[in-house]
């Protein structure tokens, strides 16, 4: 036997035996153990906070809502890269007067940007807008399909968050923090709620645009809840899942014994050690198991009717925006409770001609207008929509200023980045439809009436999902956090249908 192994191994298991009182208890001549102490005694205070009672076997087994629910599952679209609200759902006549005309300083005075330098151009909206609907809603000509369903959405135009840089402003929309390491609202969901399709992960994440979100797999964490809960990738090329097929000479029945044996391994560390990510593996291994069988029946597209893929604009066999809807209703269908959209490319700079919002943009909103519009149809026809919430956004707005990098006029014509207002919609989930929230000013910088941060966002929507705001925060921090921003009850209370 290797004597360097062994000692590793027994070196390992001495450092499972020593828990983190331990360690505080014994570093710093005991000052870990003082400050645990008063971690303690700041917590003691009786907590109204809800606390899910998962299956001790099974973290993701369903559970009740603690208040009704308007949600049963959540589609969630996210525009990497922020696309112009000036060029899709804001429209701004009065900053068409002052294309071509230097920026007012007032608008420059206190503000940072990624781009703009010196004093900008006004620039104008690029597109025509007309009225749609009962509801009267302008939209502009680059989304003709999904301007027929105007009276379905519910519009907020004055979203705001704290963040101008993409990656931290991507955080924003999806944990309510700048900084890595916290949950998503994803994960939130599925922690609190579990998810009543055992054979498929309750929290599933669908790519398209050629490259990954700036951070990542951030975005879909667990963050510091257990692992289970973070977001599964799945891609709509390929395997779905990588590995998801057993090795060439191993077969299901072998891998079902293979994964037995290691289940008891397992079972007995969490025995002696009693550490709760033990069961989140075991549980995470029985996933895997079954998803063999499910997951290639739910990732398979090409068993559509014609008809579904003439509305949807699908390729199967390809990585599109277009395949990743429609696999995200195949999978609402089969009750996964929070499916994530990220489709990259909208960051509509104009330093080249694919961030031009007269080049460039003009081919993202053609890939996305299709797609979106059928789902909505899909949804809606098969009775889904009511309790399916579906949302789009992108993570900030963009400046009624054309940006000048460097100064000067760019050959190409783009905005910089605005957090000071941004358009988001939802649809279905219990909303207002054929409804608008919120006004910006006359030129689409700033909100003027009600102002949505983008917390208040967040516990909108898990109110949509059954939650009470006042009692959903953060556990395991010092401070339990509320997960809300400024005004939470009256964006419920005015979104709410």
């Amino acid at each position: 036997m290797n004597i360097q192994k062994l000692d590793t191994e027994l070196r390992f298991a001495s450092l499972q035996e020593q828990t983190r009182r331990h360690f505080l208890q014994g570093c710093t001549t005991g000052m870990g153990a003082l400050w645990l102490a008063m971690q303690g005694q700041a917590n003691a205070t009786p907590s109204r906070t809800y606390q899910p009672a998962h299956e001790l076997q099974n973290p993701l087994s369903p559970l009740p809502a603690p208040l009704p629910a308007k949600a049963k599952r959540v589609i969630f679209l996210h525009m990497i890269g922020a696309p112009s609200q000036l060029e899709l759902f804001d429209y701004k006549p009065d900053l068409q007067k002052l294309d071509g005309k230097d920026c007012p300083q007032s608008f420059l005075e206190g503000k940072r940007f990624a781009f703009i330098q010196g004093t900008p151009k006004m620039l104008g909206p690029q597109y025509p807008f007309a009225k749609h609907g009962e509801s009267g809603t302008w939209v502009s000509d680059r989304l003709p399909h999904l301007a027929k369903h105007v009276d379905d959405l519910c519009f907020i135009k004055t979203m705001q968050t704290d963040q101008f840089n993409h990656g931290p402003a991507q955080l924003m929309v999806h944990t309510g923090q700048a900084r890595m390491g916290y949950p998503s609202i994803g994960s939130w969901t599925t922690w609190g709620l579990g998810t009543e399709n055992e054979n498929l992960p309750g929290f599933i994440v669908l790519l398209s645009g050629g490259r990954q979100p700036r951070v990542g797999k951030a975005l879909w964490s667990g963050g510091f809840l257990p692992s289970v809960y973070q977001g599964v990738q799945c891609r709509s090329q390929g395997d779905p899942v990588l590995d998801i097929s057993n090795p060439t000479g191993v077969t299901r029945d072998r891998r079902r014994a293979m994964l037995d044996t290691l289940n008891n391994i397992n079972r007995r560390n969490y025995e002696t050690f009693g550490d709760p990510e033990t069961l989140t593996r075991i549980a995470q291994y029985e996933m895997a198991f079954r998803m063999q069988a499910a997951v290639p029946d739910a990732m398979d597209i090409r068993d559509e009717p014609t008809h579904v893929h003439e509305a949807y604009g699908t390729q199967p066999g390809k990585e599109s925006f277009a395949n990743n809807c429609l696999l995200a209703r195949r999978l609402a269908e089969r009750d996964v409770r929070f499916i994530q959209l990220f489709d990259w490319g909208w960051d509509s700079h104009g330093a080249d001609k694919g961030e031009a919002l007269n080049a460039g943009f003009k081919s993202k909103c053609e890939q996305i207008d299709r797609p979106i519009s059928a789902l909505l149809a899909d949804l809606k026809q098969r009775g889904m929509l009511d309790d399916t919430l579906v949302v789009w956004s992108g993570e900030f707005g963009r400046t009624p200023m054309r940006e000048n990098r460097g100064g000067g006029e760019m050959r190409y014509i783009g905005r910089d980045h605005n957090p000071g207002a941004f358009t988001m919609w939802m649809a279905g989930g219990g909303v207002k439809s054929g409804f608008t929230y919120g006004e910006t000013d006359d030129v689409g910088y700033s909100a003027a009436v009600n102002p949505v941060h983008l917390r208040d966002f967040h516990a909108t929507m898990l109110h949509l999902l059954g939650f009470d705001h006042e009692r959903l925060s953060y556990p395991f921090q010092g401070l339990n956090q509320k997960l809300t921003g400024v005004q939470p009850a009256r964006v419920i209370k005015d979104v709410l249908a």
